[in-house]
């Protein structure tokens, strides 16, 4: 930075504290920003620069008590601090005015904070175009007018804006994304995009014109069958009316796909031929629609009756095959497909759906698409898996495998998962819980690799989401061996070793989630390396749950419980202990534990 802009820098945020400031265009008398002393060593409270000292990369101006006004403009139009400017935070003020379209220039803000302020008007559509944007709040002022198109920042983790005056519907955010998301007590419209289970009532609250799920009040539109449940994910540049067809297009192309492969595969084999030679007709008598040069078909199908057979009878591309519960002894493949359903979550060889039966019992159902895996090895796979009886692993009750995808049905858990439990708006997980939830994954973990482990199944894919909480609320391992071989995490060469480990690294990211309370992925740091960092830098204690202190939980075990975390994520799989050396070291962690809590009483 030559001097002339120094001066230049310094000049402008001189300026910006005056304006915010609101007294005479004075500074604030607890700040001392001086023109003759530089923003980055010199007595420039509030302000935080890169580790050259060369560019400001933060302003922390919160609860100084400023009356004046917000003048975005003044920093964004001004080059090396728009280039440079990650942070800015002014909550707890008394700022009026609004928010200039010119906060667009400032492209390097992760983290924009206003919360608690008397900001009114519009919000600017160039706010959408902060695509390094993690972190927003709003809440607690007076903005009106719709939001702008804030889905299309990818990266968007936190979103408040409750207690305003913002109107028009919300849009479709992609709200597994998040870890903070509120808009209660304003004026939205109409229906709540599918929240997918992430967030409860109380983010949706005080919109006395929204409907839908997971608020109280119903709108009139039926649900969708789950054949033909469509997701909520909106495209950039699409609009909803496309994303409505396409989606309907998509549903019934998979009804189709369903038809035709349950018939080809009901004929007898000398039949092969003119089974094709069907299918071909009925794709091409579909009305065709592309959409990215790729193609859907539409039509009309008309359901045959699908007669449940016993997973013994090996029939397994003709039927939904169950394998425990006597409540689906009478699911029928045609009735799953037909029963309305609710999209609750999507990955990346898959989606999510909640089904209600007839009968009104609740499923969940797991679309896996792309598997290479052949019907026969599946069918084995769940069945092996079915065998592995385990109180606190979850087992599919039906299935249903196809050239084309598998179905998977689990019971309902209404209790939702750990990941909602430890990052969602309600977090009540004291110190013992999370012990307790940590020796019971364990255990079921190292029951799975015990069992199965020798048929090279594992579980492939474990974390906090998959983790459900049954009516005791009781941790239960769910999708255990739903895995494709290329995506397993921890893993270095995909050997029978190699998998196991994958799992111990997958339960380690898990512990550091319950010692630390934080994501996963969290303002684009990674929780392993943070915790590892720390840890290096000899600050243990900075690692830990602030509400775990504040509770007075034994430093000493969750130092333990810490260093076994650590040694489950070692980057080496050969160094990582067992399953079975975890649950052991993890157990007797917890029964010093218990006995503490004894003599305490």
């Amino acid at each position: 930075m030559t001097s002339c802009v120094e001066y230049e820098v310094k000049r402008t945020l001189i300026q910006f504290l005056a304006q915010v400031s609101g007294k005479d265009g004075q500074q604030n008398s607890t700040l001392v920003w001086k023109q003759d002393s530089d923003p980055c060593k010199g007595p420039w409270q509030g302000v935080l620069c890169d580790r050259q000292n060369m560019s400001i990369k933060k302003l922390l101006l919160d609860n100084l008590n400023f009356s004046g006004t917000l003048d975005l403009a003044m920093l964004c139009n001004l080059q090396p601090l728009a280039a440079s400017l990650t942070y800015l935070s002014l909550d707890g003020n008394k700022i009026s005015g609004g928010m200039a379209s010119e906060v667009g220039n400032c492209k390097q803000l992760t983290r924009l904070h206003l919360s608690g302020n008397q900001l009114a008007g519009d919000l600017p559509s160039s706010l959408a175009m902060l695509n390094n944007l993690k972190r927003l709040d709003i809440s607690n002022n007076q903005f009106s007018g719709s939001l702008p198109d804030l889905y299309r920042i990818s990266g968007l983790k936190m979103f408040l804006a409750q207690n305003n005056y913002l109107g028009g519907t919300i849009p479709a955010f992609e709200f597994s994304n998040f870890d903070q998301f509120n808009v209660s007590f304003n004026n939205f419209r109409g229906r709540i995009p599918n929240v997918h289970g992430y967030f409860s009532a109380d983010s949706f609250l005080g919109n006395p014109e929204l409907c839908g799920d997971p608020l109280p009040k119903n709108c009139s539109d039926k649900p969708m069958p789950f054949s033909e449940a469509q997701t909520s994910e909106k495209p950039k540049g699409t609009s909803k009316e496309q994303i409505l067809m396409y989606s309907g297009y998509a549903s019934l192309g998979v009804i189709i796909v369903l038809f035709v492969v349950l018939k080809l595969c009901r004929r007898k084999k000398g039949e092969n031929n003119k089974v094709e030679a069907l299918n071909n007709r009925v794709a091409a008598s579909g009305v065709e629609k592309a959409r990215n040069v790729s193609s859907e078909y539409k039509n009309e199908v008309s359901r045959s009756e699908f007669s449940v057979v016993p997973s013994e009878s090996g029939m397994v591309s003709q039927s939904l095959v169950v394998l425990s519960s006597q409540a689906a002894m009478e699911l029928r493949l045609e009735e799953l497909l037909g029963a309305p359903a609710e999209l609750i979550g999507r990955g990346k060889h898959g989606s999510l759906y909640k089904v209600m039966l007839d009968n009104g019992m609740m499923v969940v159902v797991k679309r896996i698409k792309d598997w290479t895996i052949s019907s026969h090895d599946f069918k084995q796979r769940m069945q092996i898996l079915s065998q592995a009886k385990h109180p606190h692993l979850l087992p599919p009750l039906a299935f249903y495998s196809s050239k084309q995808e598998k179905l998977l049905v689990y019971e309902y858990q209404q209790n939702g998962s750990l990941f909602k439990l430890l990052h969602g708006t309600t977090k009540a997980l004291d110190w013992t819980s999370r012990l307790g939830i940590a020796a019971t994954i364990a255990e079921a973990l190292a029951f799975l690799h015990q069992e199965v482990g020798h048929h090279g199944i594992v579980h492939g894919n474990l974390k906090s989401s998959n983790i459900l909480l049954n009516k005791n609320m009781e941790p239960c391992i769910s999708e255990c061996g739903i895995m494709d071989m290329d995506d397993q995490r921890g893993s270095a060469d995909g050997g029978a070793l190699d998998i196991l480990k994958g799992d111990v690294y997958g339960f380690g990211v898990i512990l550091l989630e319950l010692l630390t309370g934080k994501l996963v992925k969290g303002n684009g740091i990674d929780l392993t390396d943070w915790v590892q960092s720390v840890v290096r830098e000899e600050w243990t204690g900075e690692v830990f749950d602030k509400s775990l202190i504040s509770e007075y939980a034994s430093e000493e075990r969750m130092v333990n419980l810490l260093q076994v975390a650590i040694r489950c994520v070692n980057p080496s799989p050969q160094v990582r202990p067992t399953m079975n050396q975890v649950a052991l070291i993890i157990n007797t962690i917890k029964e010093e534990d218990d006995k503490s809590l004894i003599y305490e009483v």
